[in-house]
């Protein structure tokens, strides 16, 4: 098994340094010493889409992306991710999206962008994990703000709210123009959760004034100007990724505020942000 996850995860690697170039199973096969019928077997398997459409899936993504933040002509996105023609461009965009693209540029609503995780993220190997050594803390406000979210049943934490929603949250979440440049996940407080649902959601931070289209599903709550402390690890390998967040949790119970003149918000949500390995794993507990 760990031969084929390093295989797919360096077919992922190849992807994402040719993305916009020409490539075809037989340069993913050469990238990994296998045939052509084996590596797109395996590539299927542990990722659950064939390399074609993964490749088109994220320069799909990567249009959007241009489109809904850049002033650009469809055109000039087209080639510029890697398509052959604007037609070709604007079919593949209207099946991914239902809608099309001039018009998407014209009004960015949320649509479901494709995420693709590291294969050794989701695979992960049995391995002694080297606890860092330090954790940093900085203090954070934010402003008032509104939160797009979308809520579970009884849903605790990131892997039981996935088992009940669905991965596909987090692509339409990412569509959405952020204050914070990334979607959040909460672990709300009591005064926030609804009957019926669970205290962890999804969702995305967007200015009072900003009009969005609630996608289906979803809902708008309001946030008041918090403060918060913000804990950083230090940067980890993605498939060591549950001990990393272990870690940081293991600091926040020990960590005292009082010296900074302050104490824990039980009012206000913990936010999560989104696990990356390069960064560090990041959480926001709020204080007052």
């Amino acid at each position: 098994m760990e031969e084929r996850i390093n295989a797919v995860k360096k077919m992922q690697d190849y992807i994402s340094l040719h993305l916009y170039d020409e490539i075809n199973i037989c340069d993913l096969a050469r990238s990994v010493c296998y045939s052509p019928w084996h590596a797109r077997k395996i590539f299927i398997e542990l990722t659950g889409v064939s390399p074609t459409d993964y490749i088109r899936k994220l320069r799909l993504k990567n249009a959007a992306l241009k489109l809904r933040d850049e002033k650009v002509k469809v055109i000039d996105v087209a080639f510029e991710c890697g398509f052959n023609s604007v037609d070709g461009f604007q079919r593949a965009f209207y099946k991914e999206y239902g809608c099309n693209p001039k018009e998407y540029a014209l009004n960015p609503v949320p649509i479901p962008l494709f995420i693709s995780y590291c294969v050794d993220t989701i695979y992960q190997k049995e391995k002694e994990y080297m606890k860092t050594k330090q954790v940093f803390i900085t203090i954070v406000e934010k402003p008032d703000r509104k939160v797009i979210i979308k809520r579970g049943k009884t849903a605790t934490d990131y892997w039981s709210y996935c088992m009940e929603v669905g991965c596909d949250v987090w692509g339409i979440l990412t569509s959405i123009k952020s204050i914070s440049n990334e979607p959040i996940c909460m672990w709300l407080p009591k005064k926030l959760i609804k009957e019926g649902t669970g205290e962890y959601v999804q969702g995305v931070e967007v200015a009072l004034d900003k009009k969005v289209e609630i996608p289906a599903g979803f809902e708008e709550i309001v946030l008041p100007a918090a403060k918060y402390i913000m804990f950083q690890g230090e940067p980890f390998e993605e498939k060591d990724f549950e001990q990393a967040i272990e870690e940081i949790w293991d600091a926040e119970k020990k960590y005292d505020p009082s010296p900074l003149g302050l104490r824990f918000d039980p009012d206000n949500p913990r936010i999560q942000l989104e696990p990356i390995g390069k960064r560090g794993y990041i959480e926001l507990v709020p204080v007052k």
